[in-house]
């Protein structure tokens, strides 16, 4: 999200407002909390009528420097994830000129009482830093809506990876990247698997740890830094020290949590229909066979949403016009050494013989005024299955149990759509739109 006008100024509608100087602070064993005021102080008078940030400092991995940016101390409106703290040491040291605060090879450094600026050096050499000016605290005067915002420093021949599953180029210097799960296919700036995390060619990574949208300004908005903003009151972001890739997303990774490594065969050359014209067993079997006869290793073969029958995805039900013997089938494709995987999403079309099943049970998002919430993209009248409804899970697990007896091995979902839901409420009370 660009807040500025050009290099020189900012947008009519935004006041932007930025820490001067570290003014005071304190330290505890594991935290080192920084308060910067929107202006130098010179005289008492200057500590009246007049904002100012709170930055927590804190580590919660050898090597990990976590920095949370406070104007409102004020709630979370969630969902929050869960990440690891592993206690580790960390050295905090005060003067007065400059305070430090380390974590293995990582430190990050600022100015006591002097113009403000966040440095992070790797064994003492500068990686990145927020400059002067950079964090904001941002009012939109036409709306009344408040966001924060960070700047991380870049160097002249700095490149910029990851942010999840994207289909711009591998290469992020000069894009804007919006951190939302949508359904826009592989071929544009949406993406499904949106992650708020990036590498840099410089041996360090950051992650955003916001459950809400991040808007991300890589080298776009100015040319020599990496920008992050969120709507709200706070802003928590992780340096995570290198110098390797390696070592970079094995810390992050004991930050977020590291998964189970997948089976061997998923990670083999998998094959789809992909909506072909013509879609039967026949046709199935003709592609497996097809890729056997000029010698192409195949590991997984996925069945696109047709498997069920139009305007009723998703039934989790074969279409028995296509595939009579869905059970056959699968045999004969696990008798050539392949896996199955079938497509599948959480809503279910009005059509479909489970939408008056889960509308019975009140296993669908609703709107406040009682009905279902439905729309019309990809399939007629879609309700969309409500998990946080324990219920609902239950159902909706024993429709998959179904395909797994069946002899299903995986499901492969690309839901990503975020769906209008302004007047939309969870079971659990909760709203959708976070």
């Amino acid at each position: 999200m660009k807040f500025t006008d050009g290099y020189w100024l900012d947008r009519p509608q935004y006041e932007i407002q930025s820490p001067k100087e570290v003014f005071d602070y304190r330290k505890s064993d594991d935290k080192l909390t920084l308060y910067a005021p929107f202006k130098y102080i010179n005289e008492r008078g200057d500590k009246l009528n007049l904002g100012m940030s709170t930055i927590e400092l804190t580590s919660p991995i050898e090597g990990v420097i976590g920095v949370k940016l406070i104007h409102f101390d004020q709630n979370d409106k969630g969902p929050s994830y869960q990440s690891e703290n592993e206690h580790p040491n960390i050295d905090i040291t005060t003067g007065d000129k400059e305070i430090t605060f380390r974590s293995g090879d990582l430190t990050a450094k600022v100015p006591y009482k002097s113009h403000f600026e966040l440095d992070f050096l790797h064994k003492g050499k500068e990686i990145t830093k927020s400059m002067e000016k950079a964090q904001g605290v941002i009012l939109d005067k036409s709306t009344g809506k408040h966001y924060m915002r960070e700047q991380l420093s870049m160097g002249v021949d700095e490149l910029i990876y990851g942010l999840g599953e994207r289909f711009t180029s591998l290469v992020k210097n000069g894009q804007t990247v919006d951190i939302i799960n949508k359904d826009g296919g592989t071929g544009s700036e949406q993406a499904y698997k949106n992650i708020p995390f990036y590498l840099s060619s410089e041996g360090y990574g950051v992650f955003v740890n916001q459950p809400e949208t991040v808007s991300f300004e890589i080298a776009s908005e100015n040319v020599d830094r990496t920008q992050f903003s969120v709507e709200g009151e706070s802003l928590q972001y992780f340096i995570v020290d290198g110098p390797t890739p390696k070592d970079v997303l094995n810390k992050y990774t004991r930050l977020t949590g590291q998964v189970a490594l997948p089976p061997a065969w998923s990670f083999g050359l998998w094959l789809s229909t992909s909506f072909t014209t013509d879609y039967s067993a026949e046709t199935v079997l003709k592609f497996i066979d097809g890729m056997h006869d000029r010698k192409i290793p195949l590991d997984v073969f996925h069945f696109d949403c047709f498997w069920q029958k139009g305007f009723e995805w998703c039934t989790l039900l074969w279409d028995k016009e296509q595939f009579p013997d869905p059970k056959g089938l699968i045999k004969k494709i696990h008798d050539r050494g392949i896996k199955v995987c079938v497509w599948i999403n959480p809503y279910i079309a009005q059509k479909s013989p489970l939408f008056k099943e889960a509308q019975d049970n009140g296993y669908f998002i609703k709107r406040k005024d009682g009905n279902v919430w439905q729309w019309d993209l990809w399939q007629a009248g879609n309700g969309f299955v409500d998990f946080t409804n324990p219920d609902a899970v239950k159902w909706y697990q024993s429709k998959l149990k179904a395909l797994l007896d069946m002899g299903v091995d995986c499901f492969k979902t690309d839901f990503g759509e975020r769906i209008p839901v302004d007047d939309a409420v969870f079971f659990d009370g909760s709203d959708p739109k976070r």
